[in-house]
């Protein structure tokens, strides 16, 4: 039998049913491989193993039931879990124990899941980098020098190391595809609405949702399944449309229309560079569509006043922090700089960039309306080493996170679905991922699609700590 993290999180659950191994047997191969191998990687804040041995062994003595019946997770350290450390990636909150469980960590509980603690992330999730002044930086598994992304960085590093089968994660700006394309996994970030306990719905702009990361589409599309249906809904609006995502993932045939951009909307406010290989994945992705039977067109899209709008957003959700002046001393200079730029917002300002926001995304939806998917690069850049983000002068700081990543933001400005997914690698032997955005409520569109794209691409190669036995 292979090594249980070689096997996908569905394969994982098949042996956990039929009792080939069990919820203890799969726990301590995870938290081996973790003891191990994370001090290099930075993908955990903390780890939880007497909890996660102990609610493994309870486990093996029940019935399998939930969809995530025996399998191990780790909880994106922004979520609150009662009685662990949850520090939000910042030292103010170094001691901090929450006395209860947040929704996103609760529904993988009642599906049957075992957290095995807490994944790295910048401080309050407001970086697409994961680099903080309480843990060890987040780092690619392809090549240790470089970051992981973020925010969601811990739990992308997780899964491209095989430390984990797959993880929650969240993304307002892009802070599952980023990460998850940084290090060659699939990430997903859903419709604004769809994920009931993280739906956008309730923050400035409708920005950050809840979301999966896993090693392949279908895995990926199991756990939002779960995310989807783990609790009521509790807003009047939600994302339209329905059913099960991991079916879309094992639909066979394409008949959709993609049209594919290169174009960004940061193009017209900042230096956007198109890294060679990013491209080279975006015309080998609308090839093989193509070739699979898809309706593949290149997609002339032409935004503009983006970069203020989205700038105005970001730094008035920073602004709602409160935050003291002597604890704007203790954070992140890109943190400081945020919440003290949103301070110096007027309302009129902060009305007029939302209002823009919606005007923007009412445009892009009629823009891709032809479109069952648009295909993009995923990052505009390859893995960039650790430290490359400016920790003094915020300002560039945000500038190179642009660059690095100028197709993300707009999704969640608009609301729609998106998946991310590697498709060749470069000359070094690095996954390079590709884009796919979905009309509103559109995910099992695009997971079709992506699962699709890597049938035809095959197996990509794990790096190198895959190989290696705990």
């Amino acid at each position: 039998m292979a090594e249980l993290h070689e096997l996908t999180a569905i394969e994982q659950l098949a042996a956990l049913r039929t009792r080939e191994i069990s919820p203890f047997e799969l726990t301590q191969h995870y938290l081996d491989r973790i003891a191990r191998f994370d001090d290099g990687l930075g993908a955990f804040v903390e780890v939880t193993a007497h909890a996660a041995l102990e609610r493994a062994a309870a486990l093996g003595d029940t019935e399998p039931t939930g969809a995530l019946w025996g399998l191990p997770f780790g909880d994106k350290d922004l979520v609150p879990r009662a009685g662990v450390p949850t520090r939000f990636g910042s030292r103010l909150h170094r001691d901090y124990i929450p006395d209860a469980t947040g929704d996103q960590a609760a529904v993988l509980d009642e599906a049957g899941g075992i957290s095995l603690g807490k994944t790295n992330t910048p401080e309050f999730g407001l970086t697409g980098y994961t680099e903080t002044q309480i843990a060890p930086p987040a780092r690619d598994p392809w090549n240790s020098a470089n970051g992981a992304g973020g925010s969601s960085g811990g739990a992308a590093t997780a899964v491209a190391a095989g430390l984990l089968p797959l993880a929650p994660a969240s993304d307002g700006g892009g802070s599952i595809r980023i990460p998850a394309a940084t290090v060659g996994v699939v990430g997903i970030k859903p419709s604004r609405g769809r994920v009931p306990f993280a739906s956008g719905l309730d923050s400035p702009g409708g920005l950050p949702v809840a979301g999966p990361i896993a090693g392949t589409v279908a895995d990926a599309a199991l756990l939002l399944d779960v995310q989807v249906a783990g609790r009521p809904h509790p807003y009047a609006t939600a994302a339209p449309g329905s059913g099960s995502f991991l079916a879309a993932a094992r639909a066979l045939g394409v008949s959709a229309r993609v049209g594919v951009t290169t174009v960004s909307p940061w193009d017209d406010a900042d230096d956007i560079r198109l890294d060679p290989d990013a491209a080279r994945a975006v015309t080998l992705a609308a090839a093989l569509l193509s070739d699979a039977g898809g309706n593949v067109d290149a997609f002339d899209w032409r935004p503009h006043g983006y970069a203020e709008m989205f700038t105005t957003i970001w730094r008035t959700s920073a602004a709602r922090m409160t935050l003291s002046d002597a604890e704007l001393e203790l954070v992140e200079p890109i943190t400081a700089w945020l919440v003290r730029e949103g301070r110096k917002l007027t309302g009129a300002q902060v009305l007029e960039a939302l209002a823009a926001a919606t005007v923007f995304e009412r445009q892009t939806i009629t823009a891709f309306a032809p479109f069952d998917a648009v295909l993009t690069p995923a990052l505009a850049l390859p893995p960039q080493p650790v430290g490359w983000f400016d920790a003094s002068d915020a300002a560039h700081n945000f500038s190179q996170q642009v660059r690095y990543a100028p197709y993300s933001s707009f999704v969640n400005v608009a609301g729609l679905p998106a998946i991310v997914v590697p498709v060749t690698r470069d000359a070094s032997g690095h996954p390079v991922s590709v884009q796919l955005i979905g009309r509103p409520g559109g995910e099992a569109a695009i997971i079709a699609l992506a699962a699709t794209l890597e049938r035809r691409v095959g197996v990509l190669p794990h790096p190198p700590v895959w190989e290696l036995s705990a």
